[in-house]
């Protein structure tokens, strides 16, 4: 097996990725609980070949099973990235209700979960360009597989989790679209070479 070239498509989502995990989720601490995770090593990313929302859905419930089945010493959460389907927020937002029935379909409720990244990510109740939609924008599509333990302890050791939201959106608006796009997290993979069309 053949290592991956640097302009090998999925590297480059993968290495996106790495970036606007390091530059934002970490960088900005929007999310408290990941610099441990990140370095101890226990993030695993996964760049999904997927083309259809159905092949997408089988690749989810590998990845659930294998998240259940290994010790979270070695692997507490994973990101399933997919840059060639569900680029459209809609599409992505409706999938979400899928991912959510295969993780009670795979008997997984309450022990693992299914939280969601996407570069057109929008709150309800917020218009496009409101900067409190980057905490949860990414370069490309992405599936955040979390362990319920994880979340429970989280909480226990931060109660107020409204808190971190609240300072996710004080920073936010704090460093603005600029501070933003100065992080360089856009996606190197051009979007018309990753949507697919289904006739």
């Amino acid at each position: 097996m053949t290592a991956p070239t640097t302009d090998d498509p999925q590297h480059i989502a993968l290495q996106d990725t790495h970036r606007w995990v390091q530059r934002a989720v970490i960088g900005l601490n929007l999310c408290p609980f990941a610099k441990s995770v990140e370095v101890n090593q226990r993030l695993r990313i996964v760049v999904s070949p997927a083309r259809t929302p159905e092949d997408l859905l089988a690749e989810l419930a590998r990845e659930l099973l294998a998240l259940r089945r290994t010790d979270p010493e070695d692997i507490e959460t994973t990101l399933v990235v997919h840059p060639w389907v569900l680029n459209d927020f809609l599409d992505f937002n409706d999938f979400l209700g899928a991912a959510d029935a295969l993780v009670e379909d795979l008997e997984l409720d309450g022990i693992l979960q299914v939280a969601s990244f996407h570069p057109d990510y929008q709150f309800e109740g917020t218009e496009p360009d409101d900067v409190d939609n980057l905490s949860n924008r990414s370069p490309y599509p992405t599936l955040h597989l979390l362990r319920e333990e994880s979340i429970e302890r989280a909480v226990e050791s931060m109660p107020d989790t409204d808190a971190i939201y609240e300072a996710n959106i004080d920073t936010l608006r704090r460093i603005g679209r600029k501070g933003w796009n100065a992080l360089d997290l856009d996606a190197r993979l051009p979007l018309a070479s990753r949507v697919t069309r289904e006739d």
